[in-house]
């Protein structure tokens, strides 16, 4: 038997962390170095109400370096969802790519998952149900662009972390740029 066909697939909203939720602090692991972007909460909160599926994407190949752990990611996410709760705001999911090609270790291929490879968006669209064309991709990197782009998703470009290093790519491919989070969000829901 085939899988259930009954249920609609769900709109999601992939999101960088780094540069895009919270100030890139290079390799953020400490809760108390975490800063949000300014809006960022406010941002996801809005995103929840309009119904779409928060899914963050991240790259942590601090992990592969030997710099902290995947289980002290999960911490540093565990806080993140906490401060959000005080906004009204919850990310639905974490994606973790702990890889990088110059660290391979015992991985022996390089990976599927490490943005702009789209691994990471095609396991949240099998596990959570996501139709990935009615899907939104925001970033600040042109790795994050790429993921989205790849699997249909529609992109947006912050300007904040290294967003301004990558305004001729989002022209050239025609994706919009916005201030930051909060101003994509508000730009994809027409408020």
């Amino acid at each position: 038997m085939g899988g259930d066909y009954t249920t609609p697939r769900r709109r999601a909203v992939f999101l960088d962390r780094d540069g895009t939720i919270n100030v890139d602090t290079n390799f953020l692991i400490r809760p108390e170095d975490l800063q949000f972007i300014p809006g960022a909460q406010e941002a996801i909160a809005k995103l929840n109400q309009a119904g779409f599926l928060v899914v963050v994407v991240t790259n942590q190949s601090g992990i592969a370096r030997g710099y902290f752990s995947m289980e002290d990611v999960h911490k540093l996410h565990s806080y993140i969802q906490n401060e959000l709760t005080l906004f009204g705001a919850t990310i639905d999911s974490f994606y973790i790519c702990p890889h990088h090609p110059k660290y391979k270790g015992e991985q022996e291929e390089e990976c599927s998952c490490r943005k702009g490879k789209p691994g990471m968006l095609l396991q949240a669209a099998e596990e959570l149900n996501i139709d990935l064309i009615q899907s939104v991709m925001i970033g600040d990197k042109r790795s994050d662009l790429e993921a989205g782009m790849v699997v249909g998703c529609q992109c947006y470009l912050v300007k904040t972390g290294y967003g301004e290093k990558y305004l001729d790519f989002a022209s050239e491919n025609n994706i919009p740029i916005s201030v930051d989070l909060l101003n994509a969000v508000e730009e994809l829901l027409g408020c």
